[in-house]
């Protein structure tokens, strides 16, 4: 079992910048990858970023490409989003998740096992 806690949402201007952070516990931290997706009101989920089990490699949708950073601290057992240049579009509620089963960098809400409550991400124009 994999217990995930996300924290760091909130209110902020367009072109702001937020950084959302996700601890976890249950598991060795660095057997798993991780992922961040989001939902906004009315739309599906969909992928933000993934990061593999060391930090060494990392994926991002083309609508976040050069403005979110994902990160993770192996020793904190945490894994990081950094937001720059925030757009309204971005508002959403974000979700980390673990996957356990790694194979490769998942883009799929089924490619991970666990996931987090959600943490409320507005961007106001």
């Amino acid at each position: 079992q994999v217990q995930l806690v996300e924290s760091g949402g909130g209110l902020v201007q367009a072109g702001g910048s937020l950084r959302l952070s996700c601890a976890a516990s249950g598991r060795t931290f660095s057997s798993y990858a991780m992922g961040w997706f989001r939902q906004a009101p009315g739309k599906e989920r969909e992928f933000v970023a993934a990061i593999s089990r060391s930090g060494a490699s990392t994926y991002y949708a083309d609508s976040v490409k050069g403005r979110f950073t994902i990160s993770r601290d192996n020793a904190k057992n945490t894994v990081y989003l950094q937001m720059n240049s925030l757009k309204p579009e971005d508002t959403a509620v974000y979700f980390c998740a673990a996957d356990v089963t790694y194979l490769r960098l998942g883009i799929h809400g089924y490619d991970y096992d666990y996931w987090g409550q959600g943490t409320q991400v507005t961007v106001s124009s």
